[in-house]
């Protein structure tokens, strides 16, 4: 009888114990269902190009093999043609030349001019006529390649930043690929009519848009005439008319335009890259395998008058998707209650413009967010979500323009900022507390198995005692 008195208590004790372990494990509930999802979207990297792939049938013809029109704010390209196709850039190779030169040189720096820095230039290229042991500024430089198309300034530039131009060109490729670029591979520093020195109008956009982000860049390349002073080598002042016609004459001239550079050989054709800003907005432009010297610009200025007239950039405001942001994180925090789980972090991640026809954007849009597909597992201690925000316009065109980002963690596992840091001590001094409580219950429960054996003990003496009297 004692012993099976003994196994209860045990038993009772085990339970007892393993109901307050199981404080301490998560609780698991069912996922809350959340709206069905929309599937008619165009992501963020669609929309760059999105908009090339509906290009309207009244949109500019242009004469080139490949060209394409981009804006910088939204990152999108709004018309063009073939613009992954790589061709020869010709001359507007100078814009990476000169791009590294005004990042990685002062402008004062002396170039002492080597042998290397003249060779191999053919004799119909533009030169400025540099000579062998001649010191000119690195600001002379630029504006001799950049304004007159100098060949033997941009090849001085890039033998003096990398050594050899051979290094040189691979400075200019890596760079193209920092920004971006995917089809471009420099094999001159200046343009010469090499088939392997290519680039497409989608990168030439990226690296005009590049230089641009340097303010003398603008200011050398929209610059009318400029005066080389005297070197150690001319005793003569040298002075150099820009030779793009959207400075150098009035039939051409562009009140927008912000910078850029020509080409020409007779492998690449005519090429063009040009920067406007109008009210604020700039748009690039790009036109590689032009058959005709004139109409490039032309064409330019076409597409330039074409993109602000029917695209609008829309600035994307975080106000407007605070109520979004409020009822995710409230559903969060709904379908998370009675659980072990708690937010941890959140916010909002938005493109910073959208560029869409102008038309599309007279209609007015509307806010919503992605909530279908979000699913929390409660049996995992740490989860992340990217829950997308939408903006969709009255003819039911609907754009991704950014992300609710969510992490979930146990709660035992947060970090207590007050009023204690959880350092390793606190830790210890929480498993610590958490086995003392454990053990302390078990004394209870161990006094109590005494007195309840005590006073069975105790009664089954007083029977005993009862029957021997009897007896």
């Amino acid at each position: 009888m004692y012993r099976k008195n003994s196994t209860r208590i045990f038993t009772f004790f085990c339970s007892l114990l393993l109901t307050s372990i199981s404080i301490f494990s998560p609780v698991l509930a069912v996922n809350e269902d959340f709206d069905d999802p929309n599937d008619n979207v165009i992501s963020q990297n669609e929309a760059i190009y999105e908009l090339i792939e509906e290009q309207p049938e009244d949109s500019p013809a242009v004469n080139g093999k490949s060209y394409a029109l981009y804006d910088t704010a939204s990152k999108a390209f709004l018309i063009g043609s073939d613009i992954d196709v790589q061709l020869e850039p010709a001359s507007i190779t100078k814009v990476m030349t000169c791009l590294l030169a005004l990042e990685k040189i002062n402008l004062d720096s002396i170039v002492t001019i080597t042998q290397p820095m003249i060779d191999n230039i053919p004799d119909d290229y533009v030169k400025l006529g540099l000579i062998v042991g001649e010191e000119v500024t690195v600001k002379d430089l630029l504006y001799s390649a950049l304004l007159k198309s100098c060949n033997d300034a941009a090849l001085a530039l890039g033998v003096y930043m990398g050594g050899t131009e051979k290094d040189f060109c691979k400075m200019m490729t890596d760079k193209a690929k920092e920004i971006g670029c995917t089809n471009t591979n420099f094999t001159t520093a200046y343009g010469f009519a090499d088939p392997n020195n290519l680039t497409t109008s989608h990168d030439m956009c990226l690296i005009l848009e590049e230089a641009l982000n340097c303010p003398e860049f603008t200011n050398i390349s929209t610059t009318y005439q400029y005066t080389i002073s005297p070197t150690n080598k001319y005793t003569d002042e040298r002075t150099i008319t820009n030779t793009n016609r959207f400075i150098s004459t009035q039939e051409l001239g562009y009140d927008y335009y912000v910078g850029g550079k020509t080409g020409y050989t007779d492998t690449a054709g005519n090429t063009l890259c040009s920067a406007a800003t109008k009210n604020g907005r700039t748009l690039i432009g790009v036109i590689l395998g032009s058959t005709s010297s004139d109409q490039r610009y032309y064409d330019m200025i076409s597409m330039f008058d074409y993109g602000f007239s029917n695209y609008t950039t829309i600035a994307i405001d975080d106000s407007e998707f605070a109520s979004a942001y409020t009822t995710t994180l409230n559903r969060f925090e709904e379908s998370l209650v009675k659980t072990n789980l708690i937010v941890e972090n959140s916010n909002m991640e938005l493109s910073s413009y959208l560029t869409v026809p102008s038309n599309r954007a007279s209609l007015g849009n509307t806010i919503s967010v992605e909530l279908s597909k979000v699913n929390v597992d409660l049996s995992k201690s740490e989860q992340s979500f990217n829950i997308p925000l939408y903006k969709t316009f009255a003819d039911d065109k609907t754009y991704i323009v950014g992300c609710i980002k969510v992490s979930i963690r146990a709660k035992d596992r947060l970090i207590t900022v007050n009023p204690e840091k959880n350092t390793i001590w606190t830790k210890i001094k929480n498993i610590l507390i958490t086995i003392i409580g454990i053990l302390v219950l078990i004394i209870v429960l161990i006094l109590a198995m005494y007195i309840f054996l005590g006073k069975t003990k105790k009664r089954k003496d007083k029977e005993f005692n009862r029957k021997s009297r009897v007896l």
